[in-house]
Order: C-alpha cells, then sequence, then structure tokens
C-alpha cells in the first residue's frame, strides 16, 4: 500500500455516515467511532458518546466531520 493510501485511510472516515449506532439519530454535524463503556465499537453521536464513550485517541475513538469524513480529533 503506498504511503498516500496509508494517510487517506488513518485520516478520512472511508464508509457511510448515516446515523448513530447507539440511538439512530442522524449524524449532522461530527461524529465519533470509537469503544463504548459496553465494550463494542459504535458510530456516536455527541450525546451517545457523553453516555457510552471511553475517550479518544488510540484504542479509543477517533471524532469525524460529517461532510468531509475527515478525522478531527483522536
Amino acid at each position: 500500500m503506498n504511503e498516500q493510501v496509508k494517510k487517506l485511510i488513518s485520516t478520512h472516515w472511508l464508509g457511510e455516515v448515516g446515523s448513530c449506532d447507539i440511538c439512530g439519530k442522524e449524524l449532522t454535524i461530527t461524529f465519533i467511532d470509537g469503544a463504548t463503556r459496553m465494550g463494542p465499537w459504535a458510530k456516536m453521536c455527541g450525546s451517545c458518546y457523553d453516555k457510552y464513550g471511553v475517550g479518544l485517541g488510540l484504542g479509543k475513538g477517533q471524532a469525524y466531520d460529517v461532510k468531509t469524513k475527515e478525522k478531527i480529533g483522536g
């Protein structure tokens, strides 16, 4: 895999954005792909992340912009 592809994969969400895996609310501004207190990872809205997320960073989660799908944190 070339360096340009590796950078894209590490800095952009490649899947569909859609809705929060926990509450079903449409994701409109940002979302977090992260571990939950229950164990599994989920694509979360801010409210569900506040309730169930375990943090941002390696092994915890990443935040993304919905429109650009660009990583903005973690």
